[in-house]
């Protein structure tokens, strides 16, 4: 049976740090000589997580008003990734 492995304050240091500046799973279980599943768990009990990308878009005004339905800002946003990436909204209320 394997032994369990004991995780130091410096390590979780490590891998919170590391998370913060947008380091991959992978990577940081490279630097930490760890499979990646174990840095993930760890991660996620402690909650190293791999801040938000902002966008200049994302720093508008929070008083503005809400934007119409397939904006493209909004609708990008929905759609990245998905097989829906690049399509234009439904409804023709904005060109590309």
């Amino acid at each position: 049976m394997p032994t369990k492995f004991h995780w130091t304050e410096a390590q979780d240091l490590q891998l919170r740090r590391l998370r913060a500046e947008g380091a991959t799973w992978d990577s940081i279980s490279a630097v930490l000589g760890l499979t990646r599943w174990t840095v993930i768990e760890r991660g996620r009990r402690i909650g190293a997580r791999r801040p938000p990308r902002e966008s200049p878009e994302q720093r508008d005004d929070p008083a503005r008003d809400a934007l119409p339905p397939g904006h493209p800002r909004t609708w990008d946003v929905l759609t990245v990734g998905t097989v829906l990436e690049g399509m234009p909204y439904p409804l023709p209320l904005f060109p590309r």
